[in-house]
């Protein structure tokens, strides 16, 4: 099964320094069809403007990953972590028994992100923040069009140099050339939420518009091709 969510049927906040649409009911967006997809529970294509952005604000047991798709985002926590993020590349803050953090886009530039939530398999978890580039030399034209592992929880992947996740999900990320082709298993049980970031593309024959979503499980495989150059981001959970 297969969900196409159009861009256009998102929820949408314009706050002015913050243009915001939620794939998911969040905020002021309410709807019960969209509420979560398995441990996955927020995912928010935000528009920030510069100088401005999230003033120091708690969250507490959620794994929060933050893509950037143009741009940079700069974090600071009360842990004493700072970072600088820019565009393509993933920050992970595992909020677990309490964590303040603020997220400003201090560019000359609009940046652009997915926030993504997922929730996680234990509460009470010692907080944590983390940041990872995403190899974009090794994607696109000319390359095999695997998927790359940003961040994981997932038993399998342990070991690995993912962004550990307190959740039994993972973040992925490649980009496609136009008329590229990249496969995807998906065990029983589990689901993927998938978004282009830019380009569009069809997924096992269906169109995935830039910036919409594809909501899926119960599928065996998945078969992504590019109708033109394509950056995809997608998130595997329990479903």
């Amino acid at each position: 099964m297969i969900d196409i969510r159009p861009f256009e049927t998102l929820g949408h906040a314009d706050h002015g320094w913050l243009n915001a649409r939620h794939h998911f009911a969040f905020g002021g967006y309410r709807n019960a069809a969209r509420s979560s997809w398995g441990k996955l529970r927020v995912w928010n294509d935000d528009e920030i403007a510069p100088g401005t952005g999230f003033d120091p604000h708690p969250h507490r047991d959620m794994e929060i990953i933050t893509y950037v798709r143009e741009g940079a985002i700069t974090h600071k926590d009360n842990l004493g972590n700072e970072g600088r993020t820019e565009a393509g590349d993933v920050q992970i803050m595992s909020a677990g028994t309490g964590i303040v953090h603020a997220e400003y886009n201090l560019e000359p530039v609009t940046t652009r992100i997915f926030q993504i939530w997922i929730m996680p398999d234990r509460s009470g978890e010692a907080p944590r923040w983390g940041a990872k580039s995403f190899p974009k030399a090794d994607a696109g034209a000319g390359a095999d069009g695997r998927f790359t592992l940003l961040a994981s929880g997932r038993p399998a992947d342990a070991g690995t140099d993912a962004l550990r996740l307190n959740a039994d999900g993972a973040v992925l990320a490649t980009t496609l050339a136009k008329g590229q082709t990249a496969t995807l298993p998906l065990g029983a049980g589990r689901g993927l939420y998938l978004v282009p970031a830019r380009g569009r593309v069809t997924v096992n024959g269906l169109p995935v518009g830039e910036r919409s979503g594809a909501a899926i499980r119960n599928e065996t495989e998945l078969r992504i091709t590019a109708e033109e150059e394509a950056e995809l981001v997608l998130v595997e959970v329990a479903a």
